[in-house]
Formats: C-alpha cells, sequence, structure tokens
C-alpha cells in the first residue's frame, strides 16, 4: 500500500487544528472565536518558549556563548509577539467579552499550566501555581520544573566555566528553592561586566528576557483592567488586584541589584 504524500494541511494537522476552536456561546456570540483563537496561540507560543529555553540551558552549560545569545534573541522575539497579540484581543470591547463571559465558568488564564513552567524555569518556586492545578500531567510539569535547576542557575554555571568565582555554595544550592538577591553574585557580575565581554552580552539579553516578562505582564494587567475593570476574575481569583501583585518582581534581581554600582 502506497503511503500518501506529506502534504501542507497533513504536517500541520490543519483539520485537527481548525477543529479546536470550539465555542460555547448560543449564536455562538462573534467575539469568542477570536478569545478562543487568541488563547490558543498564546498556549502554542509558551510551548515553543519552553523549548527555547530548555535549549538556551543546555547551550549556556555546554560554555557555547554565540548559541545562547542566539535562542535568546529568538525568545524575545516571541514575547515582543505576545505583547503585540494584547493589541488584537483588546479590539473587543467589555460588552463583547461580557455576552459570552459566563461560559467560561471556572476557566481562568491562571491555570495556563504552561505559563506557570514558564515561571519556574526562570526561578520561581510558588507553591501556588503547584496548588491551582489538579493531580495530573500539568501538574506533575510544574512541579519538575520546580524541582530542576533554573535558567539562572545554568547562567552561574556558566559564568563558572569561564572562570568567574561563582561561590559553591551558590552553585551547590538546592534547585527547589527560589531564586533570590545574592551580594557575592552581584560581586562576581560586576566583574563580568568589566571583563568579560561575551558574558556581558549574554548577561544583558537575561536583563531583556527579565523586562520582557514585565512587560507582557503589564499589557495583560492593563488589557484585564480595560476589560473587566476590578470586578474578580473568572476562576475565583481576585482579578486585576492578583495581577497587579505579579509586577514589577525581577526575574534576576542581582542583574538589576548591580546596576547602581556599575
Amino acid at each position: 500500500m502506497t503511503e500518501r504524500a506529506v502534504s501542507y494541511a497533513s504536517y500541520l494537522r490543519i483539520d485537527e487544528l481548525l477543529a479546536l476552536q470550539q465555542p460555547r456561546s448560543d449564536g455562538p456570540e462573534h467575539d469568542e472565536h477570536l478569545f478562543i483563537v487568541i488563547h490558543q496561540v498564546y498556549e502554542l507560543w509558551f510551548n515553543q518558549v519552553l523549548h527555547e529555553l530548555a535549549a538556551v540551558q543546555r547551550v549556556l552549560e555546554s560554555g557555547d556563548t554565540d548559541a545562547a545569545l542566539h535562542l535568546l534573541n529568538r525568545v524575545l522575539k516571541i514575547l515582543k509577539t505576545l505583547v503585540a497579540q494584547v493589541d488584537v484581543l483588546e479590539t473587543m470591547t467589555p460588552l463583547q467579552f461580557l455576552s459570552f463571559r459566563g461560559r467560561l465558568e471556572s476557566a481562568s488564564g491562571f491555570q495556563s499550566a504552561q505559563f506557570r513552567e514558564i515561571e519556574a524555569v526562570l526561578g520561581s518556586r510558588a507553591a501556588s501555581a503547584v496548588k491551582a492545578h489538579p493531580r495530573g500531567p500539568a501538574r506533575d510539569r510544574i512541579v519538575a520544573a520546580q524541582s530542576r535547576p533554573s535558567l539562572w542557575s545554568s547562567f552561574l554555571r556558566y559564568l563558572a566555566g569561564r572562570g568567574h568565582p561563582v561561590p559553591a555554595a551558590v552553585l551547590g544550592r538546592d534547585p527547589a528553592l527560589p531564586t533570590v538577591a545574592d551580594a557575592d553574585v552581584q560581586d562576581v557580575l560586576l566583574a563580568v561586566y568589566r571583563r568579560d565581554a561575551d558574558a556581558a552580552l549574554v548577561s544583558e539579553r537575561l536583563v531583556d528576557l527579565d523586562e520582557g516578562i514585565q512587560e507582557w505582564r503589564y499589557r495583560h494587567v492593563k488589557m484585564v483592567e480595560r476589560t473587566i475593570g476590578t470586578k474578580p476574575g473568572t476562576g475565583g481569583s481576585s482579578g486585576v488586584g492578583y495581577l497587579r501583585a505579579t509586577l514589577f518582581q525581577p526575574v534576576f534581581p542581582d542583574l538589576w541589584e548591580i546596576r547602581s554600582r556599575l
């Protein structure tokens, strides 16, 4: 039996992809389709970010500066795309969202396991991220990400591999602990910026990554505030109040702390 040639549609599984938009509202409401597509696309990009960050960790630990810079640049471009998608979502008015919001029931963006996994890869160890998900594969992925070395840990190993005196206690720190500012690490970073141009470039790309995550959070907060004001969020969250609490919390605090000392 001759196999059918791979086509554009079969390779990308277009039929299955286009069958995934299933509005729940009566009619259905016109804007629910947009809402579903935007969030499905977010999840696809989150999946790609996880794929790229895993590769960044590998190449950092192997000491490959050029590959790390290339991959981090790709992640930054994806983050810009995520932010730009907010512009599309904001073409939906509050009343248009309200027309189908009740159909979401307990569904909430807080339940995005992939975004929680990204946070864990970057260094977050929030117990609430795990508790928000029922037992199962998604929760297991978050737990696993919170248990293994973060991107920051891989970066510190990269610096140590280049001969920088990263404290052994920091390198051997329990990966299940959250990233915290460390004065000794900051002293190492100051020397990196002054004496190791390649490693300093990687440091700056991590600052860009941190800033990109914060930009995405800010745009997300303002979009939610613009759409539902201060109403509680779906899924029982406090809505804008919860989202505001996530703003201006750096992923890599040491890289921000040294700014006033350079």
